[in-house]
Parts: structure tokens; C-alpha cells; sequence
């Protein structure tokens, strides 16, 4: 493989202050050296001669490329692993490798704990092969780089609400992948995250004796979260709060939904004991809200 090119040589006038030209630049790749990378630099005489050095790169193969990133992953290298899968895109674009290397560097960025770069990556598989093999996993990676930022419930909760939001497209569109179960999974703990937050804040509000707040954070968990395990609590708090505002007909319904749902639990037991300690007994009010968002005959648990 050749690569020849001819040098525009330059000469400076000094009388005249003026270039003049030496002759015409031409420069000729051959089709099979158009395929390679040329490198050039030059070292400038400063009296006006110049040098100029070539330098031929040969491309890489791709599966040489893709051998390169896998042994940098068995390393634990996963940055620079992911970095030599992304040169197959660069070297090897339209082709099936290119698609491989961009999914191999999302997996890539993600063992590495990369989760931002991690989730871009996944996200441009998705939006440019939207229905290959391949595609559920990306969406799962995404979701999983969303889920593994999750804080504790004392701090803001959006990696939680992203996660579930990924997950429940990763049910929706691909029903059928291997992803789905353990998906639903995340969703269910992700969930729980989320109404352990509204929980938090509403006994907050509670022991300020900021009723209207405790209730709305309460009601929250009942109307988003019915699956997760924070219901029983939630409606006990509903108990407290009502009763410290005077609403006595949501009390009752709060205890008689907890009773007939979780008779068992010790938060009915704690609820039933509050109403009787005021000569009140559980009791369903049907026009209550918290009544409509459980039937009779209907339970929230799973």
C-alpha cells in the first residue's frame, strides 16, 4: 500500500517580501490507501526549505478491535474497554460491528460503574436499533444505571422514579424478553423507596402537627403505592391525622380499611385502640376517598 503526494514548495522573496510559488499541489491516495489514516508533520527550515515526513497507519480489523476491548474487560479496565469498543464505530461505521462495539461499551461504562455515560450510551442504542436482540438489554441497562443511584429515602428520590419509569417501557414494549421478571422487580423496590420517602416527609409534618401536609403525603402512598409495604403505616397516620383535626368519619374509614385489608397487623391494632380511647369504633364511610380507593371486597395486598 502506497501513499504518494507531491509537496507544494514554497520559497520567501526577501527582496520582495512576496511568496512566490514553486509549483502546484497535488496530493494522490490510491482507493486501498484512502482506507488508511496518514499521519503528517513537517519541520519547517526556518531560510525556507521544508522536510515532510509520512507515516501510514493500516486500519485495524474489527475483530481485532472488538479482542482488544475484550481483554482490557477481563483486566477490569472497563473504561479503556469501553473506549476501544467505540472505535469500532469509528473505524468500522454502518456495519455490525459498529452496533456490537456500542453495545459492549454501554456494558462496558456500566461495570465500571459509569452510570451516566452507561445509560447515554444505552440510550443512542435504543434510539438507533430499536428492535434488535440486543435492544431489551440496553433498555435494562439504562434502568439499572437509574436503579444502582438510588439514595436513602432522606434524599431526593428522581434516580427511583426514572428506574421505574425505564422499567415499566422495558414491560410494555418487549413482554417476551429474559429482562421482564427481574424489571417488575425493581419496580416493586423502587416503588417502595418511593413511598417510604412520602412516609418519611408525612411524619415529619405530623409531629408539627401539620395535619393537612402528613394527610396529602399519606394519601400519596395509598393512591401510587398500594403494593408496596408502607400501607398499613400509611393508613394508621391517617388515623392520627384526621382525628387530630376533628374529621372523625375518615378516621373510622382509615381503621376500618386497615382492619378489613390487614386484620392482623399491629397498626390496626394501634388504630382501633385510638378510636375506642374516644368511644369510636372503626367504621366505613362510603363517601370517604380512602374508601374508594378500596372497594369492599378489594385488598392491597400482593
Amino acid at each position: 500500500m502506497k501513499c504518494i503526494a507531491s509537496l507544494q514548495r514554497v520559497s520567501f522573496n526577501r527582496a520582495s517580501g512576496k511568496l512566490l510559488r514553486a509549483g502546484a499541489v497535488a496530493l494522490l491516495l490510491s482507493p486501498m490507501a484512502a482506507c488508511s489514516t496518514l499521519e503528517s508533520f513537517s519541520s519547517l527550515n526556518p531560510f525556507g526549505g521544508s522536510k515532510y515526513k509520512t507515516k501510514i497507519l493500516p486500519d485495524v480489523p474489527a475483530q481485532a478491535i472488538y479482542d482488544q476491548g475484550l481483554a482490557r474487560m477481563a483486566k477490569k479496565d472497563y473504561g479503556g474497554a469501553a473506549k476501544k469498543f467505540e472505535e469500532l464505530e469509528k473505524q468500522h461505521p454502518f456495519t455490525q460491528w459498529s452496533r456490537k462495539g456500542l453495545i459492549m461499551s454501554t456494558y462496558a461504562y456500566y461495570e465500571g460503574g459509569k452510570y451516566t455515560e452507561a445509560s447515554a450510551s444505552a440510550l443512542r442504542y435504543v434510539n438507533l436499533y430499536p428492535s434488535t436482540r440486543e435492544t431489551p438489554y440496553a433498555m435494562y441497562l439504562i434502568g439499572m444505571s437509574y436503579y444502582n443511584q438510588i439514595p436513602d429515602i432522606t434524599r431526593d428520590q428522581e434516580n427511583a422514579e426514572r428506574a421505574i419509569v425505564v422499567f415499566k417501557q422495558l414491560v410494555e414494549k418487549y413482554p417476551k424478553s429474559e429482562y421482564v421478571e427481574d424489571a417488575k422487580y425493581k419496580i416493586t423496590v423502587a416503588s417502595d423507596q418511593l413511598a417510604g420517602k412520602q412516609m418519611s416527609v408525612g411524619r415529619y409534618y405530623l409531629r408539627r402537627r401539620n395535619f393537612g401536609g402528613a394527610i396529602n403525603r399519606f394519601r400519596n402512598v395509598l393512591a401510587k403505592y398500594q403494593t408496596t409495604r408502607h400501607v398499613e403505616e400509611a393508613l394508621f397516620r391517617l388515623v392520627e391525622a384526621y382525628l387530630g383535626l376533628g374529621i372523625v368519619h375518615e378516621a373510622q374509614t382509615a381503621a376500618a380499611v386497615l382492619g378489613h385489608n390487614y386484620p392482623d397487623s399491629r397498626w390496626y391494632k394501634d388504630a382501633y385502640s385510638r378510636l375506642t380511647g374516644r368511644g369510636l369504633k372503626p367504621s366505613r364511610s362510603a363517601g370517604s376517598w380512602i374508601a374508594k380507593l378500596f372497594p369492599i371486597g378489594r385488598s392491597s395486598r400482593t
